[in-house]
């Protein structure tokens, strides 16, 4: 295979305490959940470097070693497998940024950019990550930049796409406020009906109990220097509370939930990761989801055909047919 992109020269185990939770997730993520030549390692793991480099984690002595090999062969890996380049370069800039030594993100970004590789992404969303990554190494200019900067913000300023069930475009809100906002450290500049695009998607999630969306929606809010609901954010603490951590199960899990309501927790300065986890293969599991009312909103509409009225203070057939949260 020719290079695509060229460079210059499990036994149980006792939990850990609280303090030691971030190094045992490290761990876990990096040596024991998944094969390091699974595409869901990649995944998993910048996810995880991620949150941490974006909350400005201070790290024990030692904790990123899990990741000296993979660091070591990263220009390797780049080579052999350029359709994750994302993916790659995610996790080589947050390992520097989070204290590991080392300099290749700064030539891994120039060799990217050379290549052109930004340019063979079909989706916006997926260029704004990738030039938001570059730019992170000056070889880039930021994804709020240009033409594309002006078609991300097109996008979230209309609300009428958030004001319907829409998970794939509520997600894809919330990272476009990710990469705009530098994870937190810049202020994304949203305009008010983009606010309102996020009001609308935080209410749909809060009604359909999709915890994991609405922990990053509030996350979004934040950055924008708005404040969330607090029954929004008191239902992503109680769902981060109660996310429990063992050794048992494979595949799937509720990993992501874990780390995306505590990374909300984070930002509004709650208890985050703080629960003692297991060490060796960390496997999560949610609380048992609870109904969802915008699922039950949906069917009583749908029920109603012609007789639907968009008086909904006058229409007191939708009362009895739904339950809160």
């Amino acid at each position: 295979m020719s290079n695509v992109v060229a460079f210059p020269a499990a036994h149980a185990a006792p939990a850990v305490s609280a303090q030691n939770v971030t190094t045992t997730l490290l761990s876990g993520f990096a040596e024991q959940r998944r094969p390091l030549d699974d595409v869901f390692w990649l995944k998993e793991n910048a996810e995880l470097l991620g949150i941490l480099a974006a909350t400005d984690q201070t790290l024990e002595a030692g904790a990123l070693g899990v990741f000296d090999a993979f660091y070591d062969q990263i220009e390797e890996r780049l080579r052999f497998f350029p359709q994750y380049y994302r993916f790659l370069l995610s996790i080589c800039l947050d390992l520097e940024d989070l204290g590991m030594p080392g300099d290749k993100g700064t030539r891994l970004c120039a060799a990217i950019a050379k290549a052109g590789m930004p340019e063979a992404e079909l989706s916006d969303l997926q260029r704004a990550e990738a030039r938001r990554l570059l730019a992170r190494r000056d070889a880039a200019k930021p994804p709020s930049a240009g033409v594309l900067g002006a078609r991300l913000r097109a996008f979230m300023a209309r609300p009428l796409t958030f004001a319907l069930p829409n998970k794939k475009a509520a997600y894809e809100l919330t990272h476009i406020v990710f990469y705009l906002s530098e994870y937190g450290r810049v202020d994304p500049q949203l305009c008010d009906k983009a606010l309102v695009s996020l009001e609308f998607a935080g209410l749909l999630a809060y009604l359909d109990q999709n915890i994991d969306l609405l922990a990053e929606i509030c996350v979004s809010l934040r950055f924008a220097g708005r404040m969330p609901s607090p029954i929004w954010e008191a239902a992503v603490t109680a769902h981060h509370a109660a996310i429990t951590s063992s050794q048992d199960g494979s595949g799937a899990d509720a990993y992501h939930a874990y780390l995306v309501t505590g990374w909300a927790q984070y930002v509004r300065s709650g208890p985050a990761f703080a629960t003692p986890l297991p060490t060796g293969h960390v496997a999560f599991t949610a609380p048992a989801p609870v109904p969802s009312t915008l699922r039950l909103l949906s069917e009583c509409l749908l029920g109603l055909g012609l007789a639907r009225s968009a008086d909904w203070g006058a229409d007191a057939r939708l009362c009895p047919a739904v339950s809160g949260p």
